[in-house]
């Protein structure tokens, strides 16, 4: 998905960052250590939160105690806007993947800001109607890719390829059973697939996952050398 906060600003626009860190009452930003809580599936929902800085995973556990990661975020991006709309506790975990720097916006706070500035609530929809996009591609992604093109899918997201704002790639950083929870599939058919990937040339190891353009090109292609695998 799009940085709309890296967008705005190198468009000399709305600077939502600098907005939401202004110290005022119903906000306050914090620092968060790598796999620090953040809030817990059943917490009361009464706050969104802002990225400043870092990833932030989003899981859910199910009734039988399984968990699976539902969504990444990253920096520009809100979570937790679920209160908005009426929701009393929180359906998700989320935790920092890595030192983040986190604003959160009481319910109130948040309400009187979309009402009060336009600027900061046309940005607001803007991510939201992106991020509902977004969540339409996958699952389509979901329904009609096997889950070889879902994880190349997903590498080629995480790694920033294909961003608006011309971000250069990052590595990536998550396990291959966090990769597979998020494709729907097993971990060994995710290390099969990159190990795949290793060998075409699409993506390498260096203690992070590197993926390359290469890989992209491969997607696009009419015909790549990214076969079915189901």
């Amino acid at each position: 998905m799009p940085n709309l906060l890296q967008i705005q600003v190198s468009k000399g626009g709305f600077d939502p960052a600098a907005f939401l860190g202004r110290a005022e009452a119903g906000k306050t930003t914090e620092k968060y250590e790598k796999n620090q809580k953040i809030f817990g599936q059943g917490d009361v929902a009464n706050a969104v939160f802002f990225i400043q800085k870092g990833r932030v995973k989003i899981t859910v556990l199910s009734e039988h105690g399984k968990e699976a990661v539902v969504g990444i975020f990253e920096e520009g991006q809100f979570f937790g806007e679920g209160c908005l709309e009426g929701a009393k506790v929180r359906t998700a975990t989320s935790h920092a993947m890595e030192e983040c720097l986190i604003t959160s916006i009481t319910k109130k706070a948040m309400l009187a800001a979309l009402h009060s500035e336009p600027k900061f609530s046309a940005f607001f929809i803007a991510y939201l109607l992106s991020r509902n996009s977004r969540i339409e591609d996958d699952l389509i992604d979901q329904l009609f890719n096997s889950s070889e093109r879902r994880l190349a899918r997903l590498l080629l997201l995480l790694a920033n390829f294909g961003k608006e704002d011309g971000a250069a790639p990052i590595a990536v950083t998550l396990s291959q059973e966090t990769l597979a929870e998020m494709i729907g599939t097993t971990r060994s058919r995710v290390s099969f697939f990159m190990n795949k990937f290793r060998k075409k040339g699409f993506i390498s190891y260096n203690g992070k996952i590197e993926v390359h353009s290469s890989l992209l090109d491969a997607v696009l292609r009419d015909k790549p050398q990214i076969e079915e695998d189901e």
